[in-house]
């Protein structure tokens, strides 16, 4: 085997199986509702090659037994070298142990760095960060914050590298020099969405990226609930930052729930669509969580594991900018935001430029200010 590819023959072949498979689970899969899709792709997934060729492939199925039979782990690992992907199967012991909870979990991951490297991101405790595509500005700045909080604390920080909460978390964890995971629903090697590359390249090079199935193939439907397993798997505790109920996310924290792993939600605003999935993990028992703090606690011990503290302020804040922050958490246009504060329009605009440059506040796309978390 190469430097980077630490698995054993069957579980190389298993994986290339299903890579080869991959199109043909879709093409079963996505003739049911997405419901019954979650407990079907389990069963899926835990079966044994030749009954796994049996339930998806169809007219396929010779080819993917002759994809068995003619597989070649010294190419296949080659192919691996050459790309610079590294594989771990789950008789290595740099696999993480975690998986193990898992009924149907992956014989193998490819990654965007060695076995060696994994084991080093996942030898202390994980966290999921999880939540909406679509989310809010107080559903990113959240993400970002406890991203950031967990990275600084030296917390592995795992998603999924989707738009939204997913890479929030992620560039937070990054700025603040911390461990990031991302579980890709593609190929170790093909990022999705496209607009995340360069978020890619920087967990590429600070982190790692790994998938259940090999380089070059694309994401399926089916694909992304699957990554939420591992997603969860990998993690101690999944926290869903904001999402509407049903959601993706809440795939996710099932899964967790499933394996005795704590779940966690950030609490949103009690008649937002986007935090009724997050209210409703909390009414059913869920992790309250406001801040890394909270993690950092139930993680470690209350105290255990302090963040690392802030640099303190130059100087008092100004009343005047208190007064258009508390404006602006308000949700009040400009008018009310000059009236809040007592100044006319251009002075209000300059002082919001001048918050918005210190990272006080986010203008959305619409020209609305948001005050940061």
């Amino acid at each position: 085997m190469s430097r980077h590819v630490d698995a054993c023959e069957p579980c190389l072949r298993r994986g290339h199986l299903l890579g080869f498979l991959a199109p043909h689970v879709a093409g079963v899969l996505d003739r049911r509702e997405q419901d019954r899709d979650r407990v079907r792709l389990r069963g899926l997934l835990a079966l044994p090659d030749a009954e796994l060729i049996h339930a998806v492939a169809g007219s396929a199925a010779a080819e993917a037994v002759r994809v068995l039979k003619e597989f070649d782990a010294h190419a296949a690992s080659e192919r691996l070298e050459a790309r610079r992907v590294g594989a771990v199967c789950r008789h290595s012991e740099h696999f993480p142990r975690s998986l193990s909870a898992l009924v149907d979990s992956p014989p193998v991951l490819f990654g965007t760095a060695s076995g060696a490297r994994l084991a080093e991101l996942t030898a202390g405790k994980s966290v999921a960060l999880v939540g909406a595509r679509r989310a809010s500005p107080y559903g990113l700045e959240m993400a970002y914050e406890l991203g950031r909080g967990l990275g600084a604390a030296g917390v592995s920080v795992v998603s999924g590298l989707a738009l939204g909460i997913d890479a929030a978390a992620h560039r937070g964890c990054l700025d603040a020099g911390g461990p990031a995971i991302a579980v890709l629903a593609g190929g170790p090697d093909v990022p999705y969405p496209r607009s995340n590359l360069g978020l890619y390249e920087r967990i590429h090079r600070d982190g790692i990226a790994v998938s259940e199935v090999p380089p070059g193939i694309r994401p399926y439907r089916w694909s992304f609930p699957a990554r939420n397993r591992i997603m969860a798997g990998l993690s101690a505790t999944t926290v869903v930052v904001e999402a509407a109920d049903p959601s993706g996310s809440l795939i996710t924290s099932t899964f967790a729930g499933q394996m005795g792993r704590t779940v966690a939600a950030v609490p949103g605003r009690a008649n937002a669509r986007l935090a009724a999935g997050a209210n409703n993990l909390i009414k059913d028992g869920a992790l309250v969580v406001t801040s890394a703090e909270d993690l950092l606690d139930d993680l470690f011990g209350v105290g255990s594991r302090p963040l690392p503290p802030a640099r303190p302020a130059a100087e008092p804040p100004d009343p005047l900018d208190t007064s258009i922050l508390e404006a602006v958490e308000a949700e009040m246009d400009i008018d009310g935001i000059c009236a809040s504060a007592g100044l006319p329009v251009r002075e209000a605009r300059a002082a919001l430029t001048r918050l918005e440059r210190a990272g006080s506040v986010r203008r959305d796309g619409m020209g609305a200010y948001h005050r940061t978390a």
